[in-house]
């Protein structure tokens, strides 16, 4: 049953989420009002609002209009809910007594608000070509205060982390005046930098040029992109971010078998 609350807890701030990605695209203030059809301007009631299964039960178009309502909202709102239920699944399987203890629960909020930062950024940066300013730099914010009142100790070698990350992004960003990479993504590499340390930034960096090189080869292959089309790098460090949380045991023992071998 908690797994079942924890999957509709993912999905209601799924939905969320999809406000946010909306609003900043409209550069709207995220906390500025109802919603409404982004079609025909109509005020959502809260049948119109249910996640999941008011846009199926609706058959993906708006009440009022009818326009067709993008697959976006929810496959971030199924995203968001299994991600959620995986973050706590593999932290409560560690330990029964998890929720009880107030350290996991700390750890488990700051795991979810940060994935729920990164999931913002991926759909917003796969759509616009842009990381957001507005949202990188609370997610900085955030992560910087939960380890300095958590695990003080930890802080510096985070920060080192980031700022590793950022000035390897910094460098391409030189070295190709802006065409390989732009200064948000500098930003977000200290973000994750900051978020996973070291050595599991490297993993997630990694994961990264290696997805990202593959699917391009890929969209080029298919006549999709060109060589030189534009193809946005922040999705695929925000997705290894999250692969390298989700599976980060795995992680942990390959560095370790890497570094100290």
């Amino acid at each position: 049953m908690l797994y079942f609350f924890v999957f509709i807890f993912g999905l209601a701030i799924g939905s969320f989420l999809n406000v946010v990605i909306f609003r900043l695209e409209k550069d709207k203030l995220i906390l500025s009002g109802r919603s409404k059809c982004p079609k025909c301007g109509k005020v959502l009631e809260w049948r119109d609002l249910i996640p999941l299964f008011s846009f199926f039960w609706q058959r993906g178009k708006c009440r009022h209009c009818g326009q067709k309502i993008s697959w976006q909202y929810p496959a971030v709102e199924i995203a968001t809910a299994l991600l959620f239920l995986l973050i706590f699944s593999f932290d409560f399987a560690q330990d029964k007594n998890f929720i009880n203890q107030d350290k996991n629960f700390i750890n488990l909020v700051y795991h979810l608000t940060i994935v729920s930062f990164l999931i913002i950024i991926f759909v917003y940066d796969l759509k616009r070509y842009l990381i957001p300013d507005k949202i990188v730099y609370p997610a900085i914010g955030f992560s910087f205060l939960y380890f300095l009142f958590t695990v003080p100790s930890s802080l510096f070698g985070h920060i080192l982390s980031g700022l590793g990350a950022a000035v390897f992004f910094l460098l391409l960003v030189i070295v190709s005046s802006g065409r390989w990479m732009g200064l948000g993504d500098v930003k977000l590499a200290f973000l994750l930098g900051l978020f996973l340390g070291w050595p599991m930034i490297l993993a997630a960096l990694f994961l990264s040029f290696f997805s990202g090189a593959a699917v391009g080869m890929l969209l080029i292959i298919l006549g999709k992109k060109g060589m030189k089309s534009e193809i946005p790098f922040g999705p695929f460090l925000a997705g290894s971010t999250i692969l390298v949380l989700l599976f980060q045991n795995f992680f942990i023992n390959l560095a370790d078998s890497i570094f100290y071998f």
